[in-house]
């Protein structure tokens, strides 16, 4: 540790609420990697929507203070006891952890893996997390066959553009949603072959367009606002995916609901997917190899400063981004 510097900057919480709670801080002390850990000076790192979950306390930080912050991409700069021999300092790598919003962190060997040449420290850092989370949502959730007629909401945000590319790419019939014009065009760029809006309900033009039939499948990342609609366009013996919370939790749900079809619900997280290296190892060499052999388009929608992670934070919220958004050390 002697090369590292003693302090760097990060981002901070010391209680949950607002953006207001966000202190970008500059003498916050280098973590020194434990057993099993590496520590990672990062080029790049990811903003996903959970991390307001954890900053306004709808999912509670274990401790306070709290760096914010699911993964990010750059070098190893120093390793703890008993890390993975591919895992050495100099190494360019991807992972995903805790406390990603600082200039260093120290991760989990088991959820960092190393990248391939052909893959940037940027296009991983927009990647890893959402569409891994895509990726195992059709691969786990549901497997997705080729003709299957999908749902997917918030089409045009981080995981939905995913989707919507994943599921063209394995042959599926996309339905998106999305709540502008503009939201709506992208999500048609990305592979969804009928795109809707919200003003009016989307059930009725979803049953049309399935002949009556309803969806194999839907991947819900909104929540309360759009639930009781996505279950309703589940055709007999579909799924039911509920994965996000961007209106509100879903609550009071009565799992009786469910028997009128034979609905399968389901409420996964990525990280039950890919609970060990080589389960996150084996993924990710498949959504490297969509992204280099079937052209998938990592779409970034802007790379902010560490220091104006309000605004990042902000510009998440307002549902008015599309594509990943990015912080820089």
């Amino acid at each position: 540790m002697s090369s590292l510097p003693k302090t760097m900057k990060a981002v901070l919480i010391e209680k949950t609420g607002g953006t207001d709670v966000l202190q970008y801080r500059t003498d916050v002390p280098v973590p020194e990697p434990k057993e099993g850990e590496v520590l990672v000076k990062n080029e790049y790192i990811g903003i996903n929507y959970i991390d307001t979950y954890f900053r306004s306390g709808i999912y509670p930080p274990p401790t306070f203070p709290y760096t914010l912050g699911r993964e990010g991409a750059g070098t190893i700069a120093s390793t703890g006891p008993n890390t993975p021999s591919d895992l050495q300092p100099g190494t360019r790598v991807v992972y995903m952890g805790t406390s990603a919003y600082a200039e260093y962190v120290a991760v989990p060997s088991t959820y960092t893996i190393p990248l391939p040449a052909a893959i940037s420290t940027k296009t991983a850092a927009a990647s890893l997390l959402q569409a891994l989370t895509a990726l195992t949502l059709i691969r786990d959730a549901y497997r997705v066959q080729a003709g299957d007629w999908i749902l997917v909401t918030a089409a045009a945000g981080g995981v939905g553009l995913w989707l919507c590319q994943l599921l063209k790419a394995v042959g599926a019939r996309v339905i998106g949603t999305a709540s502008t014009a503009e939201k709506r065009g992208l999500a048609r760029e990305h592979g969804a072959e009928v795109v809707l809006g919200y003003e009016e309900g989307f059930v009725e033009e979803v049953m049309r367009v399935t002949g009556g039939e309803g969806c194999h499948a839907v991947f819900d990342s909104v929540g309360r606002a759009t639930f009781d609609d996505c279950l309703r366009v589940v055709r007999r013996l579909g799924t039911m995916c509920s994965f996000g919370n961007a209106s509100g939790p879903v609550e009071g749900f009565a799992l009786a609901r469910l028997s009128a079809k034979n609905i399968k619900l389901l409420r996964p997280t990525l990280f039950n997917y890919i609970a060990t290296r080589a389960e996150l190892q084996s993924a990710a060499n498949e959504l490297w190899t969509f992204i280099e052999k079937d052209g998938l388009n990592v779409r970034i929608h802007n790379v902010y400063p560490l220091s104006e992670v309000v605004r990042a934070t902000q510009d998440i919220q307002s549902r008015k981004t599309t594509g990943k958004l990015l912080l820089e050390p």
